[in-house]
């Protein structure tokens, strides 16, 4: 199997996106004129400035996995292959192409001439460096566990890379490659064994993304400007120089967008604050599918009765856990906080991805996708626990969105409204929420996901399998059996089969509580074009089309 410039390989049997419907999604345009102040248009060069409530964990692609750290990351930071806007399938960017040359391997053939942005050459050893870097450190936030078909890199010359995996048939390892896994780095310039920090990284300037920082004030204000030495697909940057304002508070950004001081949003708008934007003169509102879900983790080993706690007690655990899911209203979640732009998930794999089955729905609650209160009792007074049973529950609203607040204070009614438990909330900021996540410190706690792939594994590996990037002491070898049969079926029914045995197997034992499946927000005010009037779960928010008259 070969990938060149044209055609990509038909993965029908393993995509399955011709039925998908994740959601809505949210674009906001304010339409008109720019000009400047003496009444004159705006140059195309002019500077985009970009408005968001992330925050950066880190800018080293081996340390980061989150939504704020990729946003700079994939404008910085290329890969070998890559999505076009509105497409699921890869093609080449900084490779020519890739072949499959044997079972378990895949060579894939660099470019000519590629460079980073500091003059150091980029060869086949910088692609073996940052694969074999990623998979040793394995941080804990980091995206390692994409990797795990993978069992050697070399470089035989400096234009081509071979990839060897552990099992054979893995047609999902071209997307692999296309994911913050598959960042390229500059062997001058990270270490192999351990994170870089972040002013080091800028100062390096190893960019081979369409982008590179020009200066750095970390969650506070980024200014890129375009990378001349980029070679990828994405071609030469519509807009040379870009800035990326954060903000602590959605209602600053909204008012920011009414001032015109900022020319796009990208993460992350309430609900509310976008109903309002679309009744604006000049704003437009458009909509389409997303691929994000949000989800409750339960800590096995710091939740009521988990493996760490002084009355650790298996069967409990998991009653808590199952009294939980039978609890929850996603519904009323979906309809009071949202408004319908995110939709009930019942599992982790979302509505309209093949292989998608929706297990909690008939495990849980009424059976029909609703909540009750007396299956919830029965299991806890089957496992002899006391009621009611004190939850501590973690969410955050700087990376998830203030409605998180909303979102989160409405799952404490309910969940009380049983007579069941009892409810402690608290929110964290984004940046220490990582840290603390990963060291047992949240029993329950808030999470959201949106997809490397639109593949139902995609949904599943990351949460399920061995080393997890979920990290919450998980791991049933039944269940990990399955997910890694499944990666590499070729057969589209056994595959969807094995998908479905893995998702009703993992649903029984609620390591976590898929909520709901929806949306992402993109706000781009006056004069700047470049974003699709009709979303797709596809698509991927990139400065480099961004354009400003």
């Amino acid at each position: 199997m070969a990938l060149h410039n044209g055609p990509t390989p038909d993965r029908s049997l393993r995509s399955g996106l011709g039925a998908i419907s994740l959601g809505t999604a949210f674009l906001v345009a304010l339409t008109g004129c720019t000009s400047s102040k003496d009444g004159s248009t705006a140059s195309s060069a002019a500077a985009i400035t970009v408005g968001t409530t992330d925050q950066v964990t880190s800018l080293d692609p081996a340390g980061s996995w989150d939504a704020g750290s990729g946003t700079v990351e994939s404008e910085v930071f290329a890969t070998l292959l890559s999505q076009k806007n509105g497409s699921a399938e890869v093609s080449p960017d900084l490779a020519t192409g890739i072949e499959l040359t044997g079972p378990k391997e895949y060579t894939v053939t660099l470019k000519k001439g590629l460079k980073f942005a500091n003059g150091h050459e980029l060869t086949s050893s910088d692609v073996k460096f940052s694969f074999d870097r990623n998979l040793k450190i394995a941080d804990e936030n980091g995206p390692s566990s994409l990797l795990y078909n993978l069992s050697s890199v070399a470089a035989p010359d400096p234009a081509t890379v071979v990839f060897t995996l552990k099992s054979a048939d893995d047609t999902l390892f071209p997307q692999v490659l296309s994911t913050a896994a598959g960042y390229i780095v500059d062997e001058q310039v990270f270490p192999a064994d351990k994170i870089l920090d972040d002013k080091s990284i800028v100062t390096a300037k190893p960019w081979n993304g369409p982008y590179g920082i020009q200066s750095y004030d970390k969650n506070s204000l980024v200014s890129f400007t375009a990378n001349a030495e980029y070679q990828g697909q994405l071609g030469t940057p519509k807009t040379k120089n870009v800035r990326l304002k954060y903000y602590t508070d959605a209602g600053n950004l909204k008012l920011d967008v009414q001032q015109g001081t900022i020319d796009a949003v990208y993460r992350t708008l309430t609900t509310t604050d976008l109903d309002d934007l679309a009744k604006q003169k000049g704003v437009k509102v458009h909509t389409g599918s997303g691929n994000g879900i949000r989800y409750i983790v339960f800590d096995l080993a710091a939740q009521p009765y988990g493996t760490k706690t002084k009355n650790a007690d298996a069967k409990k655990a998991l009653a808590v856990r199952q009294a939980v899911a039978d609890s929850v209203d996603r519904s009323q979640l979906a309809q009071q906080v949202y408004k319908n732009t995110y939709q009930p998930l019942y599992s982790s794999v979302p509505d309209g991805l093949t292989g998608a089955t929706p297990s909690f729905k008939s495990l849980y609650g009424d059976k029909k996708g609703g909540p009750d209160k007396a299956a919830a009792a029965a299991r806890l007074k089957a496992a002899k626990v006391s009621t009611p049973v004190t939850l501590n529950l973690q969410y955050n609203s700087d990376h998830y969105g203030s409605s998180s607040a909303d979102e989160y204070a409405l799952i404490k009614t309910q969940l009380e409204a049983t007579g069941l438990f009892k409810v402690n909330l608290q929110s964290t900021e984004w940046t220490q929420y990582g840290k603390d996540r990963v060291k047992h410190l949240y029993p329950l706690y808030q999470l959201g996901w949106y997809a490397d792939y639109l593949d139902a594994d995609n949904y599943l590996s990351p949460f399920y399998s061995a080393n997890s990037w979920v990290a919450n002491g998980y791991d049933d070898p039944a269940v990990r059996t399955l997910i890694k049969k499944e990666e590499t079926e070729t057969d589209a029914a056994e595959r969807t089969e094995l998908l479905k045995q893995a998702q009703d197997k993992a649903a029984a034992q609620v390591p976590l509580l898929p909520l709901l499946q929806g949306s992402t927000a993109i706000v781009t005010r006056t004069g700047v074009s470049g974003v699709p009037d009709e979303l797709d779960a596809t698509y991927q928010f990139r400065w480099a089309g961004l354009s400003k008259k």
